[in-house]
């Protein structure tokens, strides 16, 4: 299962954007250097990205062990420590999902839909906005406030902060997923 993810971290990295960017092409004759934005490319927005990011999952996190989402079905925790998934591999799905979701939704699709709409789609294809399951809908309603903010944030701050915070905000939730994942196995071991 961890090579099948890894593989679509890859896919997702290299193939997302591309769509992205045939729109912008087409419709708006964008180059493909202007639409990774190579030129804002900066520490400054980057560095804030990256606050951001890591600010906003720690807030999703308080509320993922909420005692209200104990009844998920499927929590997104168990899946990611079933994967069997190191922490560099949570860092590089991140930086995948990152670049790859972000030159797709933000700079791709965006100035076309407008960032309402974008921002709830983004949330929805996730799974989060689901009508079959309140609790994945909850945590979909914590989530999209970020994804907006950061979309509202790309006239100001560029791609790169978008991609930064999206970064950021996975590879937190990453990592403490795969290290509790770690912590509960090592116990069950222990136990034994």
């Amino acid at each position: 299962m961890r090579n099948q993810i890894i593989l679509f971290g890859w896919i997702t990295l290299l193939l997302f954007p591309l769509p992205g960017f045939y729109l912008q092409y087409y419709f708006n004759d964008v180059s493909f250097v202007e639409f990774i934005s190579l030129k804002d490319f900066k520490p400054v927005p980057i560095v804030y990205g990256l606050q951001f990011g890591v600010f906003y999952a720690f807030i999703a996190y308080l509320f993922m062990k909420a005692p209200f989402f104990d009844k998920v079905p499927v929590k997104v925790n168990k899946l990611v420590h079933n994967m069997k998934l190191s922490v560099f591999d949570g860092l590089f799905l991140s930086l995948c999902a990152g670049v790859g979701e972000e030159l797709l939704f933000r700079q791709g699709i965006q100035s076309f839909t407008g960032v309402i709409f974008t921002s709830i789609l983004f949330v929805a294809l996730h799974g989060y906005l689901n009508p079959f399951n309140l609790r994945f809908s909850v945590y979909g309603l914590i989530v999209l406030p970020f994804i907006l903010l950061i979309s509202y944030g790309l006239d100001s701050f560029g791609i790169w902060f978008c991609i930064s915070a999206h970064f950021a905000y996975d590879a937190v939730l990453f990592t403490f997923m795969i290290r509790e994942g770690n912590v509960l196995e090592t116990i069950k071991k222990e136990q034994i």
